[in-house]
């Protein structure tokens, strides 16, 4: 039996206290940057991002990229699924899909699995397109190999093409039928 009175409180830190967990594979953060917030740098998050104010650097996120009407965004973004809405000037990889609102304007290269570019929206810069996007991105070092110049062949290099002989009723000088 206690000595406490019958309704009474005992004190408790919430330092002792564990925060409630959600099922496993659940939880996931998520951040939102305000039409006044300003972020500059690199950004890596497990979980959505909302961009509202100016941005520039990286944007990572495991979850989705929403850049809002406001936003003014000068950096490259990969996400999942990415919403643009804004003005994005910067490489975009989205691993599920790409839309770019008719509010939204994107000056930078993409890569994505799906694309959609709404009536009225501007885009500027090349696109590569395909299920895995990820297999798109190349190491520092391929990229730089392919970036080096190609050496040029002249015509005099290139040995002379042959003419193929023909076997059919044309070659023979046989009449059609």
């Amino acid at each position: 039996m206690s000595t406490r009175a019958p309704g009474a409180r005992v004190p408790r830190s919430t330092a002792d206290q564990t925060p409630p967990q959600a099922p496993a594979g659940t939880q996931r953060g998520g951040i939102t940057l305000g039409p006044n917030d300003r972020l500059i740098g690199e950004l890596h998050i497990d979980g959505d991002v909302r961009l509202g104010g100016t941005v520039q650097g990286e944007i990572h996120a495991t979850g989705d990229v929403e850049v809002d009407d406001a936003a003014r965004v000068n950096a490259s973004l990969a996400g999942g699924d990415i919403s643009i809405r804004g003005n994005v000037s910067g490489p975009v990889t989205a691993r599920k899909r790409l839309v770019v609102a008719r509010t939204g304007s994107l000056t930078g290269d993409v890569r994505v699995a799906r694309l959609v570019i709404q009536d009225g929206a501007t885009f500027s810069g090349n696109v590569s397109m395909g299920p895995q996007p990820d297999a798109l991105t190349a190491a520092p070092e391929a990229t730089a190999a392919a970036s080096e110049p190609v050496a040029e062949v002249t015509a005099a290099e290139v040995a002379p093409e042959t003419t193929p002989s023909r076997t059919d009723a044309k070659a023979k000088g046989k009449p059609k039928r």
